[in-house]
């Protein structure tokens, strides 16, 4: 891997050419697609660098090793610092092949969280509220942008399923094993008898997807309007404004009845129709990729069971990853990194051993 680096200083003198050119500023896409490669290699030909000074060190110190005038004292200093050098060698080139690793085309986009209530009644519609509320902390804490793009909302405080879109950097790279089924174990506040109660609600992480991404015909969508419902109150309209549209080749359903107005539900039903016909389509690649799937966190199987929340042990494991953390309390209000960190590495970990 790392012999393809040694013309990585022609690689950033094209690029810095090309930046340089006048005509570029006219083309922004192109033009943030030039600088954010400059800015991956120029990172990258620093690695390199400090891995090329590291193994020049190793070599001088092993030829004061060899060299027979030399005192004692200073070859047993260079067999130190041999060990030493080695050990940064070792960092610099793992660091060297994270960078070099293939990039999830979608880890930079905006995601659309899906949570939806499963097995256990009112309990689980409470605990999706409890989810939402976890990754919306999360987002925060990220400098991420949250939009409820739809939900069913129960009278009870939970949801039946709510569907939002979470902007901001490498958001898809941060959350996107997170789909699966997530359980819970606790007592719901309307158990007299102190049971614990177990129950189970659905996440899905899609990528946003780009309009060039995926040409829907606009004939193979059959759109219909009625009045939104609701608990009761402000949140039911006297209008038709709720949306639902059905794409007919694939027979996906997305309706919207948050916003007030027809236009915006049905904007942002698009928006998430167009994501989850990109995920099925990639879906349908990744299971004719049988061998790639086996180097992923899990399967990538939604209806695989990924996390338990145990709420009396205040205990949070990751079956996928055998990973157990005493911390549940922090992890609910948005301390995810402790849970995505570990998940990350893994799948480097097992995508540098496929390499490999």
């Amino acid at each position: 891997m790392l012999e393809s680096l040694h013309d990585i200083t022609d690689k950033l003198a094209e690029l810095e050419g090309r930046l340089a050119d006048p005509a570029l500023v006219h083309n922004q896409q192109e033009y943030r697609r030039i600088v954010k490669e400059h800015s991956q290699l120029s990172r990258l030909a620093g690695l390199y660098a400090a891995y090329e000074k590291v193994q020049r060190q190793i070599a001088g110190n092993r030829l004061i090793i060899q060299d027979d005038s030399e005192d004692d004292e200073l070859r047993d200093l260079a067999r130190t610092e041999i060990e030493e050098l080695q050990a940064e060698e070792k960092r610099l080139e793992q660091a060297i092949k994270l960078l070099l690793l293939p990039k999830d085309p979608n880890d930079e986009k905006n995601t659309f969280l899906e949570i939806r209530a499963g097995t256990g009644g009112d309990e689980a519609a409470l605990f999706v509220a409890d989810l939402f509320r976890m990754y919306s902390r999360y987002a925060e804490t990220m400098g991420w942008h949250v939009e409820v793009m739809s939900s069913n909302p129960l009278g009870i405080g939970g949801f039946k399923e709510i569907i939002a879109l979470i902007s901001g950097d490498n958001v898809y790279s941060r959350l996107k094993f997170e789909s699966g089924v997530h359980r819970v174990q606790r007592v719901p506040e309307t158990e007299t008898q102190g049971r614990i109660h177990t129950s189970a609600v659905t996440v899905a992480i899609l990528p946003e997807a780009d309009e060039v991404e995926l040409d829907i015909d606009p004939n193979e969508l059959k759109f219909d309007v009625y009045r939104s419902s609701g608990p009761g109150g402000q949140s039911v309209n006297t209008t038709d404004s709720a949306v639902r549209v059905t794409h007919l080749p694939t027979g996906l359903v997305v309706t919207c009845q948050d916003e007030k107005s027809q236009h915006k539900n049905k904007a942002k039903a698009l928006t998430v129709l167009r994501a989850r016909l990109l995920d099925r389509l990639e879906q349908e690649q990744h299971d004719k990729m049988s061998q790639s799937r086996k180097s992923q966190v899990g399967s990538g199987d939604r209806s695989e069971r990924i996390r338990t929340y145990n709420f009396p042990q205040g205990r949070l494991t990751d079956h996928r990853i055998n990973l157990t953390l005493y911390k549940l309390e922090s992890i609910m209000n948005g301390k995810l990194d402790e849970v995505i960190e570990p998940l990350v590495s893994y799948d480097q970990a097992q995508r540098l051993k496929a390499l490999s």
